[in-house]
This record gives structure tokens, sequence and C-alpha cells, in this order.
């Protein structure tokens, strides 16, 4: 417990820049107009994949015995590609709105 509150200590600045980056973050996104929806998940396809780039070259540098690093870096591949796939496979379906119908 006193390895929790050490870091707490150390890291508190960190922990409010944390908090306040992802309250932040959710009042942008909740009021963005329906029109910047497909540029704005544009940016998160990016982000996403910034993030899948990072955690293969967190695996591929971590020490075998390192299975907490290997485990976020597992976590950050899985959900990075979850947000990429359902990126694409929403703006397939928006693109397929305007197509003409035969």
């Amino acid at each position: 417990m006193d390895q929790v509150a050490q870091f707490i200590n150390e890291n508190i600045l960190l922990i409010y820049l944390l908090v306040f980056m992802v309250i932040l973050g959710f009042e942008v996104i909740s009021n963005v107009p329906t029109i910047l929806h497909t540029p704005l998940m544009s940016g998160a396809n990016a982000i996403s994949g910034i993030v899948i780039i990072g955690g293969i070259l967190l695996m591929r540098r971590t020490a075998p015995d390192d299975i907490l690093t290997i485990l976020f870096a597992a976590i950050a591949i899985i959900l990075g590609m979850t947000n990429v796939v359902g990126g694409f496979a929403v703006t397939n379906r928006m693109l397929s709105m305007f197509k003409k119908k035969k």
C-alpha cells in the first residue's frame, strides 16, 4: 500500500492532468456537430494507428519476463485495432449511402 501512495504522491500532477483530459475529451466529443463526425473519425483512426504501432514496438522491446508491459501493449493493440476496424466499417456504410442503386 505504501508503494501505491508513493506512486500517487510522485505523479499527482500527471493524474490530475489525465482526469482533466478525460473530462475535456468527453465534453469536446459530445458536442461535435453531425457534419463533422466523418473527419473526426478519420483523425481517431490515425491516432489509433499510432497506438497500434506503439504497442507493437513496445512488445518488441520488452523483456519476455515483463508480463505487465506485454499485457498493456496487447490491450493497446487490441483496442486500437477495434477502433480502426469499427471506423472503417462505419465509413464504408456511410459511403454506401451515397452510391446509386441499380
